[in-house]
């Protein structure tokens, strides 16, 4: 068991939790402030977006030359980082959302959630750890502003928002998580 514990404080997993609870706050109490609840499409979206941006300084360990000759087997731990940040985001925004009396849509939950892990793992292979959060943040920036229309380049922009039976937002947030962790997976964080 001590492997695990180094390997959490290595990839900042303690600090990336406490950042995950601190934006579900943050994000909820703002929410209320406008009236909102924590059953917005855009609230969840942020919640998400914040808790993957979270976890992604963890997708690189602090020596990537090491993690690339270590004499242990990197891609199912890597897999299972990715597939634990996802569910980790998931389950605090449902615990809030159940928390605080509000119906929860796990399938909207899960959806975004598993399209967010594999989007941050997407841009730790292709920018780096350090970098990962900036796909997961240009495209919630994008999503806000894409006028709602029945376009399909318009619905794969604006998936995160889409309600959960919506073919677009499926298969986008599906394509992500699985491009997105298959890349990482095979070949590691950039350097």
């Amino acid at each position: 068991m001590r492997w695990l514990t180094l390997y959490a404080r290595s990839r900042h997993v303690p600090a990336s939790l406490a950042a995950v609870l601190l934006s579900v706050a943050v994000v909820w109490s703002l929410a209320r402030i406008g009236g909102g609840t924590l059953g917005d499409p855009q609230v969840t979206m942020l919640i998400l977006t914040a808790g993957a941006m979270a976890f992604s300084v963890g997708l690189g360990g602090q020596d990537l030359g090491l993690d690339r000759t270590a004499a242990i087997r990197w891609m199912p731990r890597r897999a299972a980082h990715v597939l634990l940040c996802g569910v980790i985001t998931g389950a605090v925004l449902l615990a809030a959302r159940t928390m605080s009396g509000q119906e929860a849509s796990a399938a909207f939950v899960v959806r975004d959630s598993a399209g967010l892990a594999g989007l941050v793992a997407l841009g730790a292979a292709w920018c780096g750890a350090q970098y990962a959060w900036i796909l997961p943040f240009a495209w919630v920036s994008v999503s806000f502003v894409v006028p709602p229309t029945a376009g399909v380049a318009t619905q794969v922009l604006s998936w995160m928002m889409l309600p959960p039976g919506s073919a677009a937002g499926t298969w986008t947030a599906a394509v992500l998580a699985v491009v997105g962790t298959a890349v990482y997976v095979a070949g590691g964080p950039r350097r």
